[in-house]
């Protein structure tokens, strides 16, 4: 069996009395597309808040290709190829796409933060800032400053400085959450298409983005793992019916 490109051991976290987390063990294997979904309140962001660093673990282990990094802080994770988008979108409201992707690009290069006003200065920065925008239909706004892009534009903008980090794995958090449904379509062809060697674990209440990228679905309950298994059999479990999917039928 392959190493998981990430994986969590027995992993609980506790708030006082609270038991948010319980122990989850968890696979996401080389390459997955993996979907994490769950009622409110199931503790899903406190999952990736564990497996980012935002918050440590009460017990368990968390491990990236194999190696542990449950004790490494939140940027180690980063620069180890562990990245992760936001429900609520983390951009830089008076820097232009071009000047963010080429602060976030500058940044994985280890070129501190004095230059990215002039990207193309860097050989290569600026072929690489051009492919990121063509990917993420990003052309027409490019020049623009993020606070004043569309919504949809802002998520894939996001989606694309997560990219430009380089990860080996891609947590995406609700990528979906706020895009108007006329924009919605652009940002699920735009998910589909990100690097097949990239595992993404998706975090996502709409079910038709769900049951469309994932090939593997895990279901948290409570804090705790309640059912894993592949699309049909995420759809066709009577419990998860009862519990999430509220026995809607969905193709």
């Amino acid at each position: 069996m392959s190493v998981p490109a990430l994986e969590t051991r027995r992993l609980d976290k506790t708030f006082g009395a609270l038991r948010a987390t319980t122990d989850v063990s968890f696979r996401l294997e080389q390459g997955a597309r993996h979907a994490l979904i769950g009622p409110n309140g199931a503790g899903k962001t406190t999952f990736i808040n564990l497996l980012t660093g935002v918050l440590t673990p009460s017990s368990g282990d968390i491990l990236l290709n194999g190696e542990g990094i449950t004790a490494l802080k939140r940027e180690s994770r980063v620069r180890r190829g562990l990245v992760r988008t936001f429900q609520i979108n983390q951009l830089f409201a008076d820097l232009s796409v071009v000047e963010s992707l080429a602060l976030v690009i500058g940044e994985r290069l280890g070129l501190g933060w004095t230059w990215f006003r002039n990207p193309g200065a860097i050989s290569g920065i600026d072929r690489e800032i051009a492919d990121l925008v063509d990917d993420f239909g990003l052309d027409s706004v490019c020049d623009q400053p993020c606070g004043a892009l569309p919504y949809g534009k802002q998520r894939l903008l996001e989606i694309a400085l997560a990219v430009a980090c380089r990860p080996k794995v891609l947590l995406l958090d609700e990528p979906a959450a706020g895009v108007p449904e006329a924009d919605r379509k652009e940002v699920m062809t735009r998910l589909a298409a990100l690097p097949a060697d990239v595992s993404i674990l998706l975090i996502e209440h709409d079910m038709d983005l769900v049951f469309n990228f994932a090939n593997r679905i895990s279901v948290l309950v409570a804090g705790a793992l309640f059912a894993e298994g592949s699309v049909d059999d995420i759809i066709a479990n009577p419990r998860v019916k009862e519990v999430y999917l509220g026995g809607a039928s969905h193709g």
